[in-house]
């Protein structure tokens, strides 16, 4: 934003208009309590008291198993439901896409989003301020509030990628430096997965000449930039600084060629242009899931204990572990398309793995805090079904991932019979 400074001065002398100081700030001794300041003014909501946790198990040989399994050699089991610490379906997330003048304007013109506050993080100094962030290692960032019912994690990842420049890895537009670079911050595997993904997702199918150089950090603690800082575009008179410097810096520009004017929602068009579970009817989309009485009847006692209860088949006991021919794995009750052949690996392991899904939405992604650790659980989007997990140790030319999967909750349709049974717009991810 430095850069502009100069070329603002000469427009606001060719209108007579002085120049204005900026008033005096006082900064907190103390980081400022997030979640605290950003639900003082919300109603209070009862937590749905139907959401409970899911007991642990005795002690067995699935426990054996899981343990096998945390060492490499094996898949997870029970998952546990993410524990909120904000009131239900509203959220905070830290983003960062040069200028927080820029960045906290499109997150505030994002439909559920709450609230957008500019700030500092990811330093090692206290109190940073506009005039010392840099020198303390922070970033210009914003704190982003929203609705999850209306907006998702993933949806303010991508309105903050399409209205910066992501591959710019030395700052952004006129104002360089890692102080101005972007960044997705985590505070979850769950939430590394998802950002994961979408980058992967975007290097391959996205606009951009160049790959995506977003740093991927855990979430750091966010320091609000001083009180002029926020709402800087509304200003009576910075707004006309704001508009200035925000085309000036080549940002509308940079925007509109890769994603059209005005185009700030969270929609990524290839994803449309391909197979979306979510827009196109399919005989899974009317799936309803009997109860646990009826599914007893309808399941293996292996398949009913895996997808049910979270459980975990023992290694190499699924057929579909060796099988390698062309097709597609869709999942056990829902029949709805989860993996292809064409990203099957021997893992090694016993289960039947992955590189990545068969598409993005296949899957929904949860935290699983049982038997000591943090794992990332994978279930079917549709049918709600526990499938495994995915972790870190995939094939590194690959993606890095292995979506580590009980061939319990599988059900494999080959190539030649996909057609017949109304998986023909799939053939693509098997060719």
């Amino acid at each position: 934003m430095d850069f502009i400074a100069a070329l603002f001065g000469s427009f606001l002398a060719l209108f007579g208009i002085g120049a204005q100081q900026a008033p005096p700030v006082v900064v907190p001794n103390e980081p400022v309590a997030v979640e605290e300041q950003m639900t003082d003014d919300l109603p209070e909501v009862a937590i749905n008291p139907s959401v409970t946790e899911i007991p642990e198990e005795p002690a067995s040989n699935e426990t054996e198993t899981i343990a096998d399994e945390m060492s490499g050699a094996v898949a997870p089991t029970t998952a546990a439901p993410v524990v909120a610490t904000l009131p239900p379906n509203v959220q905070t997330v830290l983003v960062a896409g040069g200028c927080f003048w820029c960045v906290e304007a499109d997150m505030e013109k994002t439909k559920g989003v709450i609230s957008a506050v500019s700030g500092y993080a990811g330093g090692s100094s206290e109190n940073p301020t506009y005039k010392n962030y840099g020198s303390g290692g922070h970033r210009e960032v914003v704190l982003v509030t929203y609705d999850a019912n209306q907006v998702s994690y993933e949806d303010i990842l991508i309105v903050t990628m399409k209205t910066t420049d992501p591959t710019d890895d030395d700052g952004t537009f006129g104002d360089r430096g890692d102080k101005y670079s972007a960044a997705f911050y985590y505070e979850t595997p769950a939430q590394k997965q998802i950002i994961d993904a979408l980058i992967a997702d975007v290097n391959a199918n996205g606009p951009y000449d160049a790959l995506l150089a977003i740093d991927v950090e855990p979430r750091a603690t966010f320091w609000p930039a001083e009180e002029y800082h926020q709402d800087y575009y509304k200003g009576p008179l910075t707004q006309v600084k704001y508009n200035l410097y925000r085309t000036a810096s080549g940002r509308t520009a940079f925007i509109e060629k890769y994603w059209g004017v005005n185009d700030h929602s969270p929609e990524l068009s290839w994803r449309d242009e391909t197979v979306s579970t979510n827009n196109k009817q399919y005989m899974w989309n009317a799936y309803v899931k009997p109860s646990k009485d009826v599914l007893k009847t309808q399941l293996s006692d292996i398949a009913f204990k895996v997808t049910q209860e979270d459980g975990t088949e023992r290694a190499g006991t699924s057929p579909l572990d060796k099988i390698y021919e062309p097709g597609i794995y869709v999942d056990i009750l829902s029949g709805e398309p989860l993996y292809s052949s064409k990203d099957k690996f021997d893992s090694g392991t016993g289960w039947p793995s992955f590189v990545k899904p068969i598409t993005p939405e296949a899957l929904t992604l949860h935290e699983d805090r049982k038997l000591f650790s943090v794992r990332t659980e994978t279930r079917s989007a549709v049918g709600d079904n526990h499938l495994g997990h995915v972790f870190d140790d995939g094939p590194s030319e690959l993606g890095g991932k292995r979506y580590c999967m009980n061939g319990a909750a599988l059900r494999f349709v080959p190539k030649t019979e996909m057609e017949a049974a109304g998986y023909a717009d799939f053939l693509q991810y098997v060719e």
